[in-house]
């Protein structure tokens, strides 16, 4: 988006109740949001699988999937239900055997 585009899309979105220097806190905290990729010498495939690499290790993929808005079928519930029960069971354990770590440390053993 070229800068006369921004500045006038600025202009609609711009909040009346918050003051100027509120909106620009939060116009510079959008700006910093999103992922921005370059295409080299016309190589729009590279870009995509970049920009895919991206997605995925900022987490932008997982938050657009955790808000799907069509219909999840019983059987993907369940799986899915599996999966967090797991994960939930695994940090609880991982957390115990911290726990235990740390008061050997403190009490000197």
């Amino acid at each position: 988006m070229n800068p006369a585009a921004r500045s006038a899309w600025s202009l609609f979105r711009r909040p009346t109740s918050q003051g100027v220097a509120e909106s620009l806190i939060h116009h510079r905290q959008e700006q910093v949001r999103g992922i921005r990729v370059k295409v080299l010498n016309g190589n729009l495939e590279q870009a995509l699988t970049f920009m895919q690499r991206k997605m995925q290790s900022s987490g932008i993929e997982r938050m657009i999937k955790r808000e799907q808005t069509h219909h999840i079928k019983n059987s993907e519930k369940r799986v899915l239900a599996r999966k967090l029960l797991e994960r939930k069971l695994k940090s609880q354990d991982l957390a115990r055997k911290l726990k235990a770590i740390l008061i050997k440390k403190v009490r000197g053993l």
